[in-house]
């Protein structure tokens, strides 16, 4: 569950000092309000939604369940209570649940696609989220079925170009390892060759960057001429979007990481209806 502490930002983010429009209109009316969604959709957001209008003393109804596909037109959550509180925190609401339901939701779809071609392979997020997002983006997407990664650059070791750029792949590797025992070393690279030199280096995850699907094949055949293959998981990043994923997860690879599901982001569309109480 997200603290209520962060999501708490988000209020005082767009109502420092109040909402002064309800504040002025309304007097202390109840009301009551439902929030529908626009489009079919893989909900998400709805758990935070519900902490939000719970804080501010309003009655919450879920309609629905986080991760759950939705139909066009369908109510996602009923509050009842203070017209004033239900409008403080509705575009906050909205938002997010916009925002994570539109991560979830192409998640879905991505995970979808792949499963039809290779069932051993995930999809995974990445670090490309929202600056101060982040633990709602890596949410959504796991809630449309993907692997979150990593959600800080303390959480697991993944030695980059720009580390390899000082160090050799063998040093980077050996270094990780003898600083830190119990956690995988995943290395980035971009050939067949180094990909090679990160298995025999001791590399527990390799991630194939920019690479196309016969540069894919080529490492692949290599590891396993070389005996290396079964010992380490094989992550793809760069070049994938809809039509290219089918014909990624065919070259026998375990992780598919796309930096789109967070990083351009459709936001599903969600409407907060009110009536008279």
């Amino acid at each position: 569950m997200t603290p209520l502490s962060y999501l708490l930002r988000f209020i005082e983010e767009d109502a420092q000092f109040g909402d002064i429009t309800s504040e002025a209109v309304l007097g202390n009316r109840d009301a009551v309000a439902r929030i529908v969604v626009k489009e079919d959709a893989v909900i998400a957001g709805l758990e935070e939604a519900a902490t939000l209008f719970t804080h501010f003393g309003l009655s919450v109804e879920i309609c629905a369940r986080d991760g759950m596909p939705v139909k066009k037109g369908a109510c996602i959550l009923r509050i009842k209570g203070s017209a004033k509180k239900i409008l403080l925190a509705e575009r906050t609401v909205l938002n997010i649940i916009g925002r994570m339901s539109g991560i979830a939701t192409r998640t879905a779809r991505y995970a979808a696609i792949v499963s039809t071609v290779n069932r051993n392979c995930r999809v995974a997020g990445t670090r490309k989220t929202a600056p101060g997002l982040r633990l709602l983006d890596k949410k959504a997407v796991a809630l449309g079925g993907g692997e979150p990664h990593r959600f800080s650059l303390s959480d697991g070791i993944l030695i980059k170009d720009n580390h390899l750029a000082l160090v050799p792949i063998p040093e980077a590797v050996a270094s990780s390892r003898k600083a830190y025992a119990y956690r995988p070393v995943e290395v980035e690279v971009e050939t067949p060759e180094d990909a090679v030199t990160a298995a025999h280096a001791g590399a527990d995850i390799i991630m194939l960057d920019n690479m196309n699907p016969g540069e894919i094949r080529v490492t692949v055949d290599l590891l396993r001429k070389e005996g290396l293959r079964e010992k380490i998981l094989l992550e793809i990043s760069g070049g994938v979007d809809e039509q290219t994923i089918p014909d990624y997860a065919r070259e026998n690879v375990d992780i598919i990481s796309i930096g789109a599901l967070t990083h351009s982001v459709h936001n599903i569309d969600v409407s907060l209806e009110m009536y008279p109480d």
